[in-house]
């Protein structure tokens, strides 16, 4: 039997990357913006990337150059070397592990953790990363579900920890905004092909595209529809009509009452 997706995570918005404004030096995936997140109540969403001694680490890009002042493939880094790098727009606080996060958080509000595709063609070289955050969450007892864009990475997260929710993060993948895949690729996940095959229990849909009639279908089933990324409260108002929550950035989501 699947494991139901924690109802914190249909109710409260999630906070994407956290609650993040580096013009109040908050980094996107920062220790900074998660505490910012609890403290307002939020659900909070970050994103994990392998070091080269194989700890998960709170990170959205592949490469270092957008987010610190060094260049170069996180994987080529250790944890100590990653944790030691400032991230921009902050108060110098460096990289934080998924241990780090998850004691930080400690079950105040619920976490949507993204495995971040190791791949890198959405295909079946993965399972250190997945294996690595199922055992830094092995005893965690807060609100957590795990998901990614590649389905092979949830199929091996159902495989090892089959009572934590997991789910697909799904897209449009229009081709332009993909260059790295093979277009035989977007066209095969764009239809969310995997779901039941990799036993997943939600989706993640991209904003803009969720009147696409498989994502409705799925949901008319009975399947939790998250969505990213909402921007605006207009946003959300038009993707409320069609998905369960939101993960949000640049503005504040209202809280249930």
């Amino acid at each position: 039997m699947k494991p139901v997706m924690p109802e914190a995570l249909l109710r409260l918005p999630v906070a994407h990357r956290a609650l993040h404004d580096v013009a109040k030096g908050r980094p996107e995936n920062s220790r900074a913006a998660i505490r910012a997140a609890i403290a307002a109540g939020y659900a909070i969403e970050i994103d994990l990337q392998l070091s080269s001694d194989g700890c998960p680490m709170v990170f959205h890009d592949d490469d270092l150059d957008r987010l610190t002042d060094e260049n170069g493939p996180v994987r080529a880094r250790s944890r100590d070397a990653l944790q030691a790098i400032a991230l921009k727009g902050g108060d110098g606080e460096g990289i934080p592990d998924l241990a780090e996060v998850l004691d930080l958080v400690a079950g105040q509000v619920p976490l949507l953790i993204e495995i971040k595709d190791q791949d890198g063609q959405m295909g079946r070289n993965i399972g250190t990363l997945e294996a690595a955050a199922v055992s830094a969450l092995d005893g965690y007892e807060g609100d957590v579900a795990l998901m990614s864009f590649n389905p092979h990475s949830v199929t091996e997260l159902a495989r090892l920890a089959p009572s934590i929710a997991r789910g697909i993060v799904t897209s449009a993948y229009v081709p332009d905004e993909w260059p790295e895949l093979p277009r035989a690729v977007s066209h095969d996940l764009r239809n969310i092909p995997d779901f039941d095959r990799s036993d997943a229990c939600f989706i993640s849909h991209e904003a803009n595209d969720l009147a696409r009639p498989r994502v409705q279908a799925l949901r008319d089933a009975g399947v939790p529809v998250l969505c990213w990324t909402i921007t605006s409260p207009s946003e959300e108002a038009e993707a409320r009509a069609l998905a369960d929550n939101v993960t949000f950035e640049g503005y504040l989501s209202p809280l249930p009452t």
